[in-house]
């Protein structure tokens, strides 16, 4: 099938001199034969591959990816993506994303998503690096028709702790809205500033540099599930982890995680040290929702 796709490339010269202005527009609609990339518009730096079916037609796999390899000062990024009434498509990224130190100006990100009656998003990109000095703008926005499900997850790690590297200087801000039926259902503002007492207040972040966020909403959870969620959660790897820490210090907890019931859905915490240990914990609450809410087993996108 061939998937008809709009490119307005960015001059080399408007992204030296202004930053990058990409845009993502995605539509995905479903038919008898299954859930299809109807509508692709992209401009540079974003840029998508072809779609595909791990899991039969009924599911499409979609991965997007940065050519320029990270965002810096002055950047903005678009994304808009539309599912229509009963399709089901996943969405992640190819690698992981980079924010540069900053030249002054502020890099953004804006992301609008709407799911139809009956269709379900699942958006879980790859981890976030924000490197020390970075200014970075998040707003993701929901909007969800009756019986639509939104499960989507974020991943930061601010600093580049492999390289001893801590986030001293730079703002990092990110802001996510679901709405239903016009009424707003989860609103989760959060901001880190570089070099701020938060970074090591037990009350704050305790010195992790790794925060993520999984949640699911637009539809009631049990409590059973809840309990499932915390469950499988394994803190004896924790010690491993953090032994093993670029930047152990004496004062920093082993990582903590918290799971909450939403009004409708829900949203898993973790503050840790590893990418990969965060992940690993999402990865299984995403498969427990799965089977509990759309029948449906875990299938991890080729790209991770």
């Amino acid at each position: 099938m061939n998937y008809p796709t709009l490119t307005h490339p960015t001059t080399l010269t408007q992204a030296t001199t202004t930053g990058w202005h990409g845009s993502l527009q995605l539509e995905f609609a479903r038919d008898p034969r299954g859930t299809h990339l109807t509508r692709s518009f992209v401009q540079a730096p974003l840029k998508v591959q072809r779609p595909f079916y791990p899991e039969g037609d009924e599911v499409c796999h979609l991965v997007t990816l940065h050519t320029a390899g990270g965002v810096v000062g002055g950047d903005r990024l678009s994304l808009d993506v539309t599912l229509h009434p009963q399709a089901h498509t996943l969405i992640t990224t190819a690698a992981a994303g980079k924010v540069y130190r900053s030249n002054g100006q502020t890099a953004q990100q804006t992301v609008q998503i709407r799911v139809a009656e009956s269709a379900c998003l699942e958006w879980l990109p790859q981890e976030t690096i924000v490197f020390d000095g970075a200014q970075y703008q998040q707003d993701v926005r929901i909007d969800l028709a009756e019986n639509a499900l939104w499960l989507g997850w974020e991943l930061t790690r601010l600093g580049r702790t492999a390289r001893g590297e801590q986030f001293l200087s730079g703002m990092w801000r990110s802001r996510t809205q679901v709405w239903q039926n016009d009424q707003p259902i989860w609103i989760d503002p959060q901001r880190v500033e570089g070099g701020s007492e938060m970074l090591t207040s037990l009350h704050g972040l305790a010195g992790c540099p790794v925060i993520g966020s999984f949640a699911v909403v637009g539809r009631s959870l049990s409590p059973e599930i809840v309990e499932k969620a915390r469950s499988l959660w394994q803190p004896g790897t924790g010690a491993i982890n953090r032994a093993s820490s670029p930047l152990p210090t004496p004062h920093s907890p082993l990582p903590q995680i918290g799971v909450t019931r939403l009004t409708s859905g829900m949203l898993c915490r973790y503050r840790g040290h590893s990418t990969l240990e965060a992940r690993r914990w999402f990865t299984q609450v995403w498969h427990l929702v799965r089977s509990e809410l759309l029948n449906r087993p875990g299938c991890n996108p080729r790209v991770w």
